[in-house]
């Protein structure tokens, strides 16, 4: 791990695991705002996640807040400290997208200043957004599966190419080789044949 990468997690980190241990231990300023989000996003994951992950979820908004802010403890924790990181760094990503729909819908409201504030930190949790989204892509230097799968399958294609010329490359050898041993020897015969005539017609006596 590189010093940006072991300054840059936890930092990135902190304002996830503060807040998220805030609404675990009072979470009720934050249903009211929550309870719009709840009341659509609820249903839609249910409809397309698994059944033991839809039964799992809290039916009151209460507790769908204590468990957004313990997702981001436990996600937080994992980026800042290293261990399983990107898979924190997932969790910290899905856990923000409610938060800012709940927290920070500006296109509602009606007063200038209020409004301004709200686009303000809606656009400061995309910027965070975007980070966490960096976070869980970061290999630390190694090469990722993407690359790892396609770099595999290069090699595997120079090989089987530079296999089939050595391949080729050999038959004409044997080829070749075939064909010499096979002149030498009708080169050989040949000479036997003529020795064996020269000895039969000297071994006749009327020669």
């Amino acid at each position: 791990m590189t010093v940006v990468r072991a300054l840059a997690r936890p930092l990135l980190s902190a304002i996830f695991i503060v807040q998220g241990a805030k609404a675990v231990r009072n979470p009720d300023p934050h249903v009211p705002k929550a309870e719009p989000v709840a009341e659509r996003l609820v249903p839609l994951i249910k409809k397309v996640a698994p059944a033991q992950v839809g039964d799992r979820l809290p039916e009151s908004t209460r507790n769908l807040v204590r468990l957004n802010g313990a997702a981001q403890v436990v996600g937080g924790v994992a980026l800042a400290s290293g261990s399983g990181r990107r898979l924190g760094a997932l969790l910290l990503a899905s856990s923000l997208v409610p938060t800012t729909l709940a927290g920070h819908r500006f296109w509602e409201e009606t007063e200038p200043a209020t409004r301004q504030a709200q686009q303000v930190q809606f656009l400061k949790n995309l910027s965070l957004l975007g980070g966490l989204l960096l976070a869980a892509v970061d290999t630390d230097g190694k090469p990722g599966v993407v690359w790892r799968t396609t770099h595999g399958a290069k090699a595997a294609k120079r090989e089987t190419k530079r296999g089939a010329k050595l391949a080729k490359r050999e038959a004409r050898r044997a080829a070749a080789h075939a064909a010499h041993e096979a002149h030498h020897l009708a080169h050989s015969a040949r000479r036997e044949a003529k020795l064996a005539t020269a000895h039969a017609k000297a071994d006749l006596p009327f020669l």
